[in-house]
């Protein structure tokens, strides 16, 4: 037979299960974005947070994904030429095999910040590149792996970087 102290340790450790399995859900299209923290390559740290009012591309890629090494110049020059109307790429790489040293020349050559660590509830679907987007008040629009393509991104982010920047009582601030 089974004592109470024994049933309150089961009962707690299935608990701390369940909401460790209901903080990992993947992201929702259409909910507020889970938080985010990237380590750049160059050290510095930026949040969801520290991007709320910006259209955010979050990008997971790897330097043998083919598709990957088109759409990365495609990403950094669309972020360099609509940095100005608050779009933000964070390019995270998924590879754990490939030394930072190794990836610094690449980050040293593009506009945009390439990230080596990730932490929040984001990852790759079902392959690389994925790519989340996060509109300006904090909601993901957009999750989904594949590459973009310059027709893909502008049907997909001229509308967002139109909208204005939310009060900050939005979805995302609450």
């Amino acid at each position: 037979m089974m004592t109470w102290s024994k049933r309150l340790t089961i009962l707690s450790a299935a608990m701390l299960c369940i909401a460790g399995a209901a903080a990992a859900r993947p992201p929702v299209v259409g909910q507020p974005a889970p938080p985010f923290e990237v380590t750049y390559f160059d050290g510095t740290k930026v949040s969801l947070t520290d991007l709320r009012g910006e259209v955010v591309i979050l990008n997971f890629w790897a330097t043998w994904c083919v598709p990957c090494r088109e759409e990365l110049p495609l990403l950094d020059g669309y972020s360099k030429l609509r940095q100005d109307v608050g779009l933000r790429v964070v390019a995270v790489t998924t590879e754990d095999s490939v030394p930072p040293v190794m990836l610094k020349p690449l980050a040293a050559r593009l506009t945009m910040k390439l990230a080596r660590h990730m932490h929040g509830n984001y990852a790759p679907l079902t392959g690389v590149p994925t790519n989340y987007v996060i509109d300006r008040a904090g909601v993901l629009r957009y999750a989904q792996a594949g590459a973009f393509d310059l027709d893909s991104l502008n049907a997909l982010l001229v509308p967002l970087l139109n909208e204005k920047t939310p009060p900050a009582t939005s979805v995302a601030a609450k």
